[in-house]
């Protein structure tokens, strides 16, 4: 864990409270959909948004990574205990501090699953028994891995890291990972791991919006199942 005191960490931490924060415009249009950034201030880029926040890197600062939860997304709170339990792994990033709506984290500098199919570069097995084990890690720690897809893992000097934990305090299972995981050895391995060619993003976009659709149905057959009277 970063001392606090660490000047750097120090320096950042002004920078996001009387800038930053300021200047940019987070905002949450759909629950089901990323985050919309308005603005980014000089000097900062955006690496990346999901469904409750925008990750972003300042200029001088390049191995820290600010995440800033949209106005009216819950959830910080949980991703902080997460981190807290988590502690220190070399498959997760850590948390350096926290403010109300944002933390500044270990930034991971890989690239995600998602963009390696979309660019043709290879996964090896490792990245995979990497991102397994460290899910069995998060487990024993009383956390529950949580919404783990191709966009939230990554592959980092060719082992695997998890990028996004924000969901690993929601007590429910989860077949994200399953799924994904069964995909790689059942198709990616058998074929295109062998030729590494990329996948169009719009044949990516329609596997994840099927799969959505195919999980959505599954709760909707379990809760009626699972309800006296259900048909």
């Amino acid at each position: 864990m970063l001392d606090k005191s660490n000047n750097k960490l120090k320096k950042l931490i002004g920078e996001v409270e009387k800038e930053l924060l300021k200047k940019i415009e987070v905002k949450s249009i759909n629950p089901f959909d990323s985050v919309k950034v308005q603005f980014v201030p000089k000097g900062w880029m955006l690496l990346g948004t999901g469904n409750y926040a925008a990750v972003l890197c300042h200029k001088d600062f390049q191995d820290f990574a600010v995440k800033i939860y949209a106005e009216g997304r819950p959830g910080i709170e949980d991703e902080i205990e997460v981190y807290e339990k988590l502690g220190s792994h070399p498959a997760y990033s850590e948390c350096y501090h926290y403010g109300k709506s944002y933390l500044i984290l270990k930034r991971l500098k890989g690239i995600n699953l998602y963009e390696c199919l979309r660019k043709g570069i290879r996964i090896d097995e490792q990245v995979i028994i990497d991102i397994d084990n460290a899910l069995n890690y998060a487990q024993k720690q009383g956390l529950y891995p949580h919404d783990v897809h191709a966009k939230n893992v990554m592959m980092l000097d060719g082992r695997g890291v998890v990028a996004d934990v924000s969901d690993f305090n929601k007590r429910e299972y989860c077949s994200m990972w399953k799924h994904l995981k069964k995909a790689y050895y059942k198709m990616y391995y058998k074929s295109v791991y062998k030729v590494t060619m990329p996948i169009p993003t719009i044949f990516l976009e329609l596997v994840r919006k099927f799969y959505r659709l195919y999980t959505t149905l599954c709760k909707f057959k379990s809760s009626k199942i699972s309800t006296p009277g259900g048909f």
